[in-house]
């Protein structure tokens, strides 16, 4: 049997960000962790314009390619970790638009959060997008990884290097990811094989 598919989302998109640094040491982590098959995703490159589907994501009668990559994409995770940062107290507006794009394709699959920004670490941003993203059917993990004022841990090529406490929270949020995942990987089977 195949590892499941963990993939993990940039959702900023601006230049300069730190995103990309923070996702490639969570993506090492992952793959270290040896319990999925990776993806990294980055929001920037995907570029989805704003929602621009004319029909609801629950019908799933999309008219763009872009959505329809997008679908695709989604469709095939089974897991997910969003790297995120906090802007004014809240989650960036690129993953709320990635998210709102899409509605069964998120549907019962586990997500951890790795957030970074100053004092508070992206711990606003996470607690604002568990109630989106339990919305859609998503079980958040409780364990997350939080990385208050990111800058200090970022070294000259802009490489993160993380503390025990971050080494220690990564293990924990995947460790929980694999358990989700195996634990909600029947309620997404169709109906005639999950009674069968």
């Amino acid at each position: 049997m195949t590892n499941p598919i963990l993939q993990i989302i940039i959702a900023s998109t601006r230049p300069g960000r730190v995103g990309p640094s923070v996702a490639s040491w969570i993506n090492e982590r992952a793959i270290a962790h040896g319990g999925f098959d990776v993806e990294l995703i980055d929001l920037a490159e995907v570029n989805l314009p704003m929602f621009d589907e004319p029909k609801h994501p629950r019908f799933r009668q999309y008219v763009h390619q872009h959505t329809k990559d997008w679908s695709a994409t989604i469709d095939r995770a089974d897991a997910f970790i969003f790297v995120v940062p906090e802007y004014n107290y809240g989650f960036n507006a690129a993953i709320k638009n990635a998210i709102d794009y899409l509605n069964a394709e998120w549907q019962h699959k586990p997500v951890g959060f790795v957030s970074y920004g100053g004092v508070a670490a992206g711990t606003r941003a996470v607690q604002m997008l568990k109630q989106v993203v339990t919305t859609l059917k998503m079980v958040p993990m409780f364990d997350a990884v939080n990385i208050p004022f990111v800058q200090q841990f970022l070294d000259a090529d802009r490489k993160l290097q993380p503390n025990d406490i971050m080494e220690a929270a990564a293990t924990a949020m995947l460790d929980e990811l694999v358990r989700w995942t195996a634990s909600l990987r029947a309620l997404r089977q169709p109906a005639a094989q999950a009674t069968a």
